[in-house]
């Protein structure tokens, strides 16, 4: 794909996001969320370290909209790991560019370790559902799931694993399902259901484009 289409997709994007919004009557917190959001989505997808400052942004925003909304996995996640993974990840990345360009170099995980992370996560997630149900979460298991399967895909970003794009694709997937649930029980928030449509299309794109790269190395 050229640039010159890659940066008309981009736009486009954006327009109807804040076409969306103002038709919608949407919360001005629920947009620049999904702003920044998709800003960092794009800059993580094309290895730039400069996303997790976008995405420091969007996760204030996000959290607040999680709590607002009683999805305390979401908000617990997005303000206790988000946030420092993402310090974390910038500086990380600085040590791993390309010499020849301000982008990392991609890596992927052995079959052993690809068994072993999805397995653990997998065990995670049964129990962090289960105490969602005691505490009244609005989505336990929805929200159980997008929160510890985030935490293996954020853990997976920072380690500039391609494998992270098809764990953000099923976070995303499920994520966007909660949140039209939410929006059809009366919550203004159509900009994050268009923010997870956009992460969820992101991921199988940057997945796809990650691929390509690392086919060539190998």
């Amino acid at each position: 794909m050229s640039s010159g289409l890659k940066i008309t997709g981009i736009l486009f994007v954006y327009s109807v996001l804040f076409l969306n919004a103002y038709l919608m009557q949407d919360s001005f917190i629920a947009l620049i969320s999904a702003f920044c959001g998709i800003t960092y989505t794009i800059l993580a997808g094309k290895g730039n370290p400069l996303c997790y400052l976008i995405g420091i942004t969007g996760s204030a925003f996000y959290v607040y909209l999680s709590f607002s909304n009683g999805l305390w996995g979401n908000c617990l996640l997005y303000a206790l790991y988000f946030f420092p993974m993402q310090l974390i990840g910038f500086f990380k990345w600085h040590k791993h560019l390309k010499s020849d360009k301000y982008e990392i170099i991609k890596t992927s995980l052995s079959k052993k370790e690809n068994i072993i992370l999805l397995s653990l996560t997998s065990v995670i997630s049964a129990f962090v559902i289960l105490i969602f149900v005691k505490i009244g979460d609005s989505s336990p298991v929805i929200d159980g799931l997008t929160t510890v399967f985030s935490i293996l895909g954020m853990y997976l970003t920072v380690k500039r694993a391609i494998e992270q794009w098809y764990v953000w694709a099923g976070v995303n997937l499920l994520s966007l399902v909660m949140w039209i649930i939410i929006v059809l029980n009366g919550t203004k928030a159509c900009s994050t259901v268009l923010m997870w449509s956009v992460y969820l299309i992101l991921a199988i794109y940057f997945y796809i484009s990650w691929k390509k790269e690392l086919s060539k190395v190998s």
